[in-house]
Protein backbone atom coordinates (compact mmCIF):
# COMPACT_ATOMS: atom_id res chain seq x y z
CA UNK A 1 0.00 0.00 0.00
CA UNK A 2 2.99 2.30 0.35
CA UNK A 3 3.28 5.52 2.30
CA UNK A 4 0.83 7.66 0.38
CA UNK A 5 -0.12 10.81 2.24
CA UNK A 6 -3.71 12.07 2.31
CA UNK A 7 -3.93 15.71 1.28
CA UNK A 8 -6.88 17.36 3.04
CA UNK A 9 -9.30 19.07 0.68
CA UNK A 10 -10.13 22.75 0.99
CA UNK A 11 -13.56 23.29 2.49
CA UNK A 12 -15.95 26.08 1.48
CA UNK A 13 -17.46 28.46 4.01
CA UNK A 14 -20.03 26.58 6.13
CA UNK A 15 -23.69 27.07 5.25
CA UNK A 16 -25.97 27.72 8.24
CA UNK A 17 -29.71 27.07 7.87
CA UNK A 18 -32.80 26.95 10.05
CA UNK A 19 -34.64 23.62 10.21
CA UNK A 20 -38.19 24.78 10.96
CA UNK A 21 -38.43 26.31 14.45
CA UNK A 22 -36.33 23.86 16.41
CA UNK A 23 -33.33 22.76 14.34
CA UNK A 24 -30.11 24.35 13.07
CA UNK A 25 -28.47 22.63 10.10
CA UNK A 26 -24.86 23.29 9.10
CA UNK A 27 -23.37 22.05 5.83
CA UNK A 28 -19.57 21.99 5.84
CA UNK A 29 -19.21 20.66 2.28
CA UNK A 30 -21.37 19.20 -0.46
CA UNK A 31 -19.02 16.24 -0.87
CA UNK A 32 -17.96 13.79 1.81
CA UNK A 33 -14.25 13.91 2.67
CA UNK A 34 -12.18 13.01 5.69
CA UNK A 35 -11.63 16.70 6.45
CA UNK A 36 -15.34 17.57 6.26
CA UNK A 37 -16.28 14.63 8.45
CA UNK A 38 -13.50 15.22 10.97
CA UNK A 39 -14.56 18.86 11.24
CA UNK A 40 -18.21 17.91 11.79
CA UNK A 41 -17.16 15.57 14.58
CA UNK A 42 -14.81 18.11 16.13
CA UNK A 43 -17.46 20.85 16.17
CA UNK A 44 -20.19 18.64 17.62
CA UNK A 45 -17.75 17.38 20.25
CA UNK A 46 -17.03 20.97 21.25
CA UNK A 47 -20.76 21.72 21.32
CA UNK A 48 -21.24 18.80 23.70
CA UNK A 49 -18.35 19.91 25.90
CA UNK A 50 -19.74 23.44 26.16
CA UNK A 51 -23.11 22.01 27.27
CA UNK A 52 -24.94 24.91 25.62
CA UNK A 53 -28.26 25.56 27.28
CA UNK A 54 -31.18 24.85 24.96
CA UNK A 55 -29.59 22.15 22.78
CA UNK A 56 -31.73 19.02 22.88
CA UNK A 57 -29.95 16.80 20.35
CA UNK A 58 -26.54 16.87 18.68
CA UNK A 59 -26.13 14.89 15.44
CA UNK A 60 -22.93 14.84 13.33
CA UNK A 61 -23.20 13.51 9.77
CA UNK A 62 -20.86 12.78 6.87
CA UNK A 63 -20.23 16.39 5.77
CA UNK A 64 -22.66 18.32 7.96
CA UNK A 65 -24.31 18.34 11.36
CA UNK A 66 -27.66 19.24 12.84
CA UNK A 67 -28.67 20.45 16.27
CA UNK A 68 -32.15 20.25 17.72
CA UNK A 69 -32.91 23.14 20.03
CA UNK A 70 -35.57 24.41 22.38
CA UNK A 71 -36.40 27.79 20.77
CA UNK A 72 -37.84 29.04 24.04
CA UNK A 73 -34.40 28.69 25.62
CA UNK A 74 -32.04 29.68 22.80
CA UNK A 75 -32.59 31.62 19.58
CA UNK A 76 -31.17 29.99 16.43
CA UNK A 77 -29.20 33.14 15.57
CA UNK A 78 -27.50 33.11 18.97
CA UNK A 79 -26.57 29.46 18.51
CA UNK A 80 -25.27 30.08 14.97
CA UNK A 81 -23.05 32.86 16.30
CA UNK A 82 -21.52 30.45 18.81
CA UNK A 83 -21.14 27.73 16.16
CA UNK A 84 -19.22 30.16 13.95
CA UNK A 85 -16.95 30.91 16.88
CA UNK A 86 -16.31 27.19 17.48
CA UNK A 87 -15.66 26.57 13.78
CA UNK A 88 -13.13 29.38 13.63
CA UNK A 89 -11.25 28.06 16.66
CA UNK A 90 -10.85 24.45 15.49
CA UNK A 91 -7.60 23.53 13.79
CA UNK A 92 -7.55 19.85 12.75
CA UNK A 93 -3.75 19.89 12.74
CA UNK A 94 -3.83 20.21 16.52
CA UNK A 95 -7.16 18.52 17.27
CA UNK A 96 -7.48 15.01 18.72
CA UNK A 97 -10.39 13.08 20.16
CA UNK A 98 -10.83 10.05 22.36
CA UNK A 99 -12.36 7.12 20.53
CA UNK A 100 -12.42 3.34 20.32
CA UNK A 101 -10.91 0.87 17.87
CA UNK A 102 -13.44 -1.97 17.84
CA UNK A 103 -13.03 -5.56 16.67
CA UNK A 104 -15.92 -6.57 14.38
CA UNK A 105 -15.87 -10.30 13.58
CA UNK A 106 -17.65 -11.09 10.29
CA UNK A 107 -18.62 -14.34 8.61
CA UNK A 108 -18.35 -13.33 4.97
CA UNK A 109 -20.35 -15.24 2.34
CA UNK A 110 -22.60 -16.48 5.14
CA UNK A 111 -25.73 -18.56 4.39
CA UNK A 112 -28.25 -15.93 5.58
CA UNK A 113 -27.21 -12.95 3.48
CA UNK A 114 -26.48 -15.29 0.56
CA UNK A 115 -30.05 -16.61 0.65
CA UNK A 116 -31.38 -13.05 0.78
CA UNK A 117 -29.27 -11.66 -2.05
CA UNK A 118 -30.14 -14.60 -4.29
CA UNK A 119 -33.83 -13.97 -3.63
CA UNK A 120 -33.51 -10.42 -4.99
CA UNK A 121 -31.30 -10.93 -8.07
CA UNK A 122 -33.89 -9.31 -10.35
CA UNK A 123 -33.29 -6.04 -8.46
CA UNK A 124 -29.52 -6.17 -8.93
CA UNK A 125 -27.24 -4.73 -11.62
CA UNK A 126 -25.80 -8.19 -12.35
CA UNK A 127 -28.35 -10.95 -11.68
CA UNK A 128 -25.86 -13.65 -12.70
CA UNK A 129 -23.32 -12.91 -9.95
CA UNK A 130 -23.34 -12.57 -6.18
CA UNK A 131 -22.95 -9.16 -4.55
CA UNK A 132 -19.33 -9.96 -3.68
CA UNK A 133 -18.52 -11.24 -7.17
CA UNK A 134 -20.02 -8.09 -8.66
CA UNK A 135 -18.14 -5.83 -6.22
CA UNK A 136 -14.81 -7.57 -6.86
CA UNK A 137 -15.18 -7.30 -10.64
CA UNK A 138 -16.28 -3.66 -10.49
CA UNK A 139 -13.26 -2.69 -8.39
CA UNK A 140 -10.74 -4.53 -10.55
CA UNK A 141 -10.06 -7.55 -8.31
CA UNK A 142 -9.64 -10.98 -9.88
CA UNK A 143 -11.33 -12.84 -7.01
CA UNK A 144 -13.75 -12.39 -4.12
CA UNK A 145 -10.96 -13.30 -1.71
CA UNK A 146 -8.72 -10.50 -3.01
CA UNK A 147 -11.58 -8.03 -2.73
CA UNK A 148 -12.32 -9.10 0.86
CA UNK A 149 -8.65 -8.71 1.76
CA UNK A 150 -8.91 -5.10 0.60
CA UNK A 151 -12.18 -4.63 2.49
CA UNK A 152 -10.67 -5.81 5.80
CA UNK A 153 -7.18 -4.52 5.00
CA UNK A 154 -7.76 -1.11 6.58
CA UNK A 155 -10.19 -0.07 9.35
CA UNK A 156 -13.44 1.81 8.72
CA UNK A 157 -14.38 4.94 10.69
CA UNK A 158 -17.96 5.51 11.81
CA UNK A 159 -18.85 8.81 10.15
CA UNK A 160 -22.49 8.91 11.28
CA UNK A 161 -25.23 6.75 12.79
CA UNK A 162 -28.63 6.66 11.13
CA UNK A 163 -31.04 5.29 8.50
CA UNK A 164 -32.46 3.10 11.26
CA UNK A 165 -31.48 3.40 14.95
CA UNK A 166 -28.01 2.04 15.60
CA UNK A 167 -26.82 1.64 11.98
CA UNK A 168 -23.20 2.82 11.64
CA UNK A 169 -22.13 4.35 8.33
CA UNK A 170 -18.40 3.76 7.92
CA UNK A 171 -15.78 5.17 5.55
CA UNK A 172 -12.63 3.09 4.99
CA UNK A 173 -9.51 4.86 6.20
CA UNK A 174 -7.47 4.82 2.99
CA UNK A 175 -6.55 7.47 0.39
CA UNK A 176 -9.22 8.25 -2.19
CA UNK A 177 -7.27 6.40 -4.90
CA UNK A 178 -7.73 3.17 -2.96
CA UNK A 179 -11.36 3.62 -1.89
CA UNK A 180 -13.66 0.75 -2.78
CA UNK A 181 -16.90 1.84 -4.43
CA UNK A 182 -20.08 0.00 -5.44
CA UNK A 183 -23.59 1.21 -6.31
CA UNK A 184 -26.67 0.27 -4.34
CA UNK A 185 -29.17 -2.19 -5.79
CA UNK A 186 -31.17 -0.88 -8.77
CA UNK A 187 -34.27 -1.41 -6.60
CA UNK A 188 -34.09 -1.86 -2.82
CA UNK A 189 -34.68 -5.24 -1.23
CA UNK A 190 -37.70 -5.68 1.01
CA UNK A 191 -35.63 -7.85 3.35
CA UNK A 192 -32.16 -7.78 4.89
CA UNK A 193 -31.01 -10.01 7.77
CA UNK A 194 -30.18 -8.32 11.05
CA UNK A 195 -26.45 -7.82 11.63
CA UNK A 196 -25.75 -8.01 7.88
CA UNK A 197 -22.58 -6.25 6.75
CA UNK A 198 -23.25 -4.27 3.58
CA UNK A 199 -21.54 -1.80 1.30
CA UNK A 200 -22.90 1.00 -0.89
CA UNK A 201 -21.19 3.97 -2.49
CA UNK A 202 -18.00 4.11 -0.43
CA UNK A 203 -19.65 3.22 2.88
CA UNK A 204 -19.82 0.00 4.84
CA UNK A 205 -22.74 -0.54 7.22
CA UNK A 206 -24.02 -3.03 9.78
CA UNK A 207 -27.80 -3.44 9.63
CA UNK A 208 -28.97 -3.55 13.27
CA UNK A 209 -32.36 -5.14 12.59
CA UNK A 210 -34.11 -7.10 9.86
CA UNK A 211 -35.71 -4.88 7.24
CA UNK A 212 -35.45 -3.28 3.84
CA UNK A 213 -32.11 -2.25 2.33
CA UNK A 214 -30.25 -1.54 -0.86
CA UNK A 215 -26.55 -2.02 -0.06
CA UNK A 216 -24.54 -4.92 -1.48
CA UNK A 217 -24.48 -7.78 1.06
CA UNK A 218 -21.12 -9.28 2.04
CA UNK A 219 -21.57 -11.14 5.31
CA UNK A 220 -22.99 -11.19 8.81
CA UNK A 221 -21.53 -10.39 12.20
CA UNK A 222 -22.56 -12.39 15.28
CA UNK A 223 -22.46 -9.29 17.51
CA UNK A 224 -25.07 -6.62 18.05
CA UNK A 225 -24.85 -2.89 17.35
CA UNK A 226 -28.30 -2.24 18.88
CA UNK A 227 -29.66 -3.65 22.14
CA UNK A 228 -32.99 -1.99 22.91
CA UNK A 229 -33.35 -3.90 26.19
CA UNK A 230 -29.74 -3.04 27.16
CA UNK A 231 -28.99 -6.54 28.38
CA UNK A 232 -25.44 -6.87 27.10
CA UNK A 233 -22.75 -5.29 29.35
CA UNK A 234 -21.52 -2.79 26.74
CA UNK A 235 -25.03 -1.35 26.29
CA UNK A 236 -25.63 -0.26 29.88
CA UNK A 237 -25.23 3.43 29.05
CA UNK A 238 -26.87 3.40 25.61
CA UNK A 239 -28.92 1.01 23.48
CA UNK A 240 -26.63 1.93 20.52
CA UNK A 241 -22.99 0.85 20.71
CA UNK A 242 -21.18 2.51 17.76
CA UNK A 243 -20.60 6.25 17.99
CA UNK A 244 -19.43 8.72 15.32
CA UNK A 245 -15.64 8.72 15.41
CA UNK A 246 -15.36 5.06 16.44
CA UNK A 247 -13.08 2.93 14.27
CA UNK A 248 -14.33 -0.51 13.22
CA UNK A 249 -11.79 -3.20 12.36
CA UNK A 250 -13.63 -5.88 10.34
CA UNK A 251 -12.11 -9.34 10.86
CA UNK A 252 -12.79 -12.48 8.84
CA UNK A 253 -14.02 -15.46 10.88
CA UNK A 254 -15.29 -18.96 10.10
CA UNK A 255 -18.65 -20.51 10.95
CA UNK A 256 -17.30 -22.18 14.10
CA UNK A 257 -16.14 -18.87 15.59
CA UNK A 258 -19.37 -17.19 14.48
CA UNK A 259 -21.46 -19.78 16.37
CA UNK A 260 -19.26 -19.55 19.47
CA UNK A 261 -19.55 -15.77 19.63
CA UNK A 262 -23.27 -15.86 18.92
CA UNK A 263 -23.84 -18.19 21.88
CA UNK A 264 -22.26 -15.68 24.27
CA UNK A 265 -24.31 -12.85 22.74
CA UNK A 266 -27.55 -14.80 23.20
CA UNK A 267 -26.50 -15.67 26.76
CA UNK A 268 -26.11 -11.93 27.48
CA UNK A 269 -22.42 -12.22 28.41
CA UNK A 270 -20.61 -11.05 25.26
CA UNK A 271 -18.33 -8.04 25.66
CA UNK A 272 -16.86 -6.09 22.76
CA UNK A 273 -13.13 -6.28 22.17
CA UNK A 274 -12.00 -2.67 21.79
CA UNK A 275 -9.09 -0.38 22.54
CA UNK A 276 -9.49 3.24 23.64
CA UNK A 277 -7.21 5.59 21.71
CA UNK A 278 -6.63 9.27 20.97
CA UNK A 279 -7.24 9.82 17.27
CA UNK A 280 -5.13 12.46 15.51
CA UNK A 281 -6.40 13.62 12.10
CA UNK A 282 -2.99 15.14 11.33
CA UNK A 283 -1.12 11.87 12.02
CA UNK A 284 -3.66 10.00 9.90
CA UNK A 285 -3.30 12.43 6.99
CA UNK A 286 0.51 12.26 7.18
CA UNK A 287 0.87 8.46 7.06
CA UNK A 288 -2.48 6.65 6.92
CA UNK A 289 -1.26 3.07 6.56
CA UNK A 290 1.33 3.25 9.33
CA UNK A 291 -1.14 5.06 11.55
CA UNK A 292 -3.84 2.46 10.89
CA UNK A 293 -1.43 -0.27 11.95
CA UNK A 294 -0.76 1.56 15.21
CA UNK A 295 -4.49 1.95 15.82
CA UNK A 296 -5.37 -1.73 15.47
CA UNK A 297 -2.28 -3.28 17.08
CA UNK A 298 -3.86 -3.12 20.54
CA UNK A 299 -6.73 -5.45 19.62
CA UNK A 300 -6.41 -9.04 20.72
Amino acid sequence: MGNERITPVDLPEPRYEYGADDHVFVELAEEMSFKANFKAMAITQQVAERDIDGIVENCPANASYMLRIDPEVIHPDDLIAELKEIEAEIDLEDYEWETRVIDIPVLFEDPWTHETLMEFRERHQDPDSTDLEYSAQLNGYDSVDAFLEAFVGAPHMVTMVGFVPGLPWCFQMVPRSQQLEVPKYVEPRTDTPSRAVGFGGAFSVIYPVQGAGGYQLYGRTPIEVLDTEQILPDFRDSMVFPNPGDILNYRRIDREEYDEIRKTVEAGTYEYDYEEVNFSPEDFFESPFEYNEQLVEGLE
